[in-house]
Parts: structure tokens; sequence; C-alpha cells
């Protein structure tokens, strides 16, 4: 248990100190200056040291109640500006998301207009990073995570739906010169290569049953975002999770030249605390997420 003086007191006595008079400490606190006197005598006889020196009608700091000052007055400050942060961010709660890049930026942000909209009460802070993040630190209320998981101990997981795999490419690209009607003619094209992806060109050629295509020379991304707006560029066929381009799809900036031909697995997870699972931020995060994700074309 702390060991603290009463705050009355303290109070007091920073009010004194700073004024240079109990009269004056009494004013500003609106009490008398004998509430003030006497609040200032409990506080010494707490520490066990003058604080002041009784000259005739005015008091001086000793040397103890200088030093002791100078850290209250700090204090005080440090509580005044913890105050206006609060005054700042209003009356809103934070929910803190700590996302894969690639999610963040083609799935998650586009639809977070949604999410505020029925929740106006809660402002969203979006980090997107590979890094990973200490949930029971408080670093995030959640982490979307790409791939394989290993959860520390009180950390839930909640898969996402399968996504499929699918080959992409820009619309002109497609029906060009050359264009893409079945695995093979990807022979005649540049493939774009996202080095992080669970599927790999190579993968998915085989799975398709496609021989004789070669997978050592393309542009390589090490990121999803950058390999999916180098293909809206034209720069080449691309393969990614169908959930990411949705936004391309819709614009008519991409194509899928082979319909969901492709595999489909787990890609995605939710990580949160266990313990907070039924927090109101939290468990309205979590409903969200999944009814938005139960309407996404995987």
């Amino acid at each position: 248990m702390r060991r603290l003086p009463a705050l009355k007191s303290i109070q007091c006595f920073e009010a004194a100190s700073r004024l240079g008079s109990f009269a004056a400490a009494a004013e500003e606190l609106l009490v008398t200056p004998s509430a003030v006197s006497h609040q200032i005598r409990a506080l010494e006889r707490e520490v066990g040291l003058p604080l002041f020196h009784r000259i005739h009608r005015s008091i001086v700091l000793t040397d103890a109640g200088r030093r002791y000052a100078e850290q209250v007055a700090e204090a005080f400050g440090i509580i005044e500006a913890a105050t206006h942060s609060i005054d700042r961010t209003g009356k809103a709660d934070i929910l803190t998301i700590h996302s894969v890049p690639s999610f963040a930026t083609q799935w998650l942000m586009p639809r977070l207009s949604r999410y505020s909209a029925l929740h106006p009460d809660v402002d969203v802070r979006l980090n997107a990073s590979v890094d990973r993040v200490d949930l029971a630190a408080g670093e995030a209320d959640f982490a979307i995570r790409y791939g394989t998981v290993f959860p520390a101990s009180g950390v839930e997981v909640i898969p996402f739906p399968e996504e499929t795999i699918v080959v992409l490419c820009a619309p002109g690209l497609a029906g060009g010169e050359k264009p893409l009607r079945v695995p093979e003619d990807l022979r005649d094209h540049t493939l774009i290569f996202s080095e992080v992806n669970l599927v790999s060109w190579r993968d998915w050629l085989d799975r398709m049953g496609v021989r004789g295509i070669a997978t050592d020379r393309g542009p390589r991304f090490d990121r999803s975002f950058m390999a999916i707006s180098a293909a809206v560029d034209g720069i080449g066929v691309g393969l990614e999770s169908r959930l990411l381009i949705q936004r391309e799809l819709e614009t008519g900036r991409l194509v899928l030249p082979f319909g969901m031909m492709g595999p489909r697995l787990v890609c995605h997870h939710l990580l949160f605390l266990r313990s907070k699972a039924h927090i109101p931020k939290i468990k309205a995060f979590r409903e969200w997420l999944a009814a938005e994700l139960a309407g996404a074309v995987m």
C-alpha cells in the first residue's frame, strides 16, 4: 500500500510554497488561512521536518521544504498535463489494431468508415507493421497476423475464413495481343512475385498441373500491396489472395483471367487477450470483423 500524505495537505503546501503566503493559498483554495496552516502542520508531522520558517506574519521555505516544493510542483505539473491530454482526446474510447501492412492497406482501411459509423464513440488507431506486438503489455487491443501463428500465453487466436489464391492482372493485359485464357498462356507474360506469400508461383503452377513455365525471373516485392499495385500498372501477372484485391476488381483495375481457380487456405489470424474478450470495444470489433469477412468474396 502506498504511504502518501493527505492530498489536501499536499494541495495546501503546494499553493503556499508557490504563492508565499498562507492567506493567498487559502484564497486560491477557498478555505480559511487557519485551515491551510492546520493542513501544513499535519504534513510537517507526517514528513518529520519543518517545511516553512514562520517569521512574524510571513513564511519562508526551509531547505527541505524548498526541495520538497520543487518535486511536488513537478508532480502537479505531470497530473495537470495528463488531465489536459484526457481533455484533448475527449470522451471517446480508443481501439488500437496492429495489422500486417497489406491487409491493413488493401482490406481493413477501406472499411473502417463502416465501423466508425456503427461505433461513433470509439476512435480507431491502426498500426501497420510486420513487427510482433505485445498484447499483454497493452501495445494493441488486436493483432492481425499473416501465416503461421504461435501465440503467447493468454492470447486467443481466431483464424480468418479460407482465402483463394488467384491469378490477377490488368484488363489490358488479359485481353491484349497475348490473351490469358488458360494457365499455359502465362509463359508469354511476366510473373510478379510476392516473396512472403504462403503460395508461390511454383506451388500454384504445380497444383494446376502446368509445366514448362520459368519462375526464376520477374519483379519481386516483399509486400502484397506493392505487388498488387504493380499488377494494376500492367507490369505483369500477379498471384495474390482474392480477399486483398476486392477494390481493384470492383473498379475494374484488375481482372481474374482464370476466375477463382486456385488453392484455398487460411492466411490471416486475429489475436487478442482472452482476459479482455468481453470488454465492449473488443467484443464489438470482433463481431463487426466477423460479419465483414462473412460477406467478403474469399
